[in-house]
């Protein structure tokens, strides 16, 4: 076989990796507009069938851009995110045990929607020492097959990557599984020696931008609270 010139093997790896890139955006950006719709229909429906039992709880869809949505559900703020750039995996990542991938390894290459949950007066009061966790991850492939990483239902039912293929059904099934998952995860009170020394500056900015964190977990390993993401 003739050896390639620097100039052929650029042409090469262009027209392989690069447009097989641009295959992997495309099919993760449709599957992000899909998950906008759907949680705003989602949303919508929520709303209309609490407004009638409780007014007080609200249910609100926000678009935030081309690449970010937001989700609020009663005190939680879900933020979902798409990642613009595209993702191979390390090698000791099980997915390249599987033989979907030694058989392509270009479908190792995937594009990456996050999902975080934080409180949602965190934003209102703008408390920005808040925390907020990442609860789970969507990657999508040139072939738009798709797994999920996440905590609780998230890591567990969504992680066929040999079979699934992304679709509507899929998408609105992960995001039920986000909003169920916060409504479950619940704020506990942190230990009393995380909070037990409180700064001057802390107090006197607190009406402001409460200083003092808060978080679903703070002071606790938040991995402790289910399995954590593989």
């Amino acid at each position: 076989m003739e050896k390639q010139t620097p100039h052929e093997l650029i042409l090469r790896t262009l027209k392989e990796k690069s447009s097989m890139k641009q295959d992997v955006y495309v099919n993760t950006l449709n599957a992000f507009k899909v998950m906008k719709t759907t949680a705003k229909s989602i949303a919508a429906e929520l709303k209309k069938e609490m407004s009638a039992a409780d007014k007080r709880v609200v249910i609100e869809f926000k678009e935030k851009g081309e690449f970010e949505f937001e989700l609020r559900v009663a005190g939680d703020l879900l933020i979902f995110a798409m990642h613009t750039n595209v993702f191979d995996f390390d090698k000791s990542h099980q997915l390249w045990k599987s033989s979907y991938v030694k058989e392509d390894q270009a479908r190792a290459f995937c594009g990456i929607i996050n999902i975080y949950n934080f409180l949602n007066d965190s934003f209102t009061y703008n408390r920005v020492n808040d925390l907020g966790y990442v609860i789970g991850r969507v990657f999508i492939n040139k072939e738009n097959h798709y797994f999920a990483e996440g905590k609780r239902q998230l890591g567990f039912l969504y992680n066929d990557f040999i079979h699934s293929v992304i679709d509507e059904a899929a998408i609105k099934a992960i995001v039920e599984s986000s909003i169920l998952y916060c409504l479950n995860f619940d704020l506990f009170t942190p230990p009393f020696d995380a909070i037990k020394e409180v700064s001057v500056l802390d107090m006197q900015t607190a009406s402001e931008s409460m200083q003092i964190k808060t978080g679903k977990r703070l002071g606790f390993r938040f991995q402790a609270d289910s399995d954590g993401i593989d």
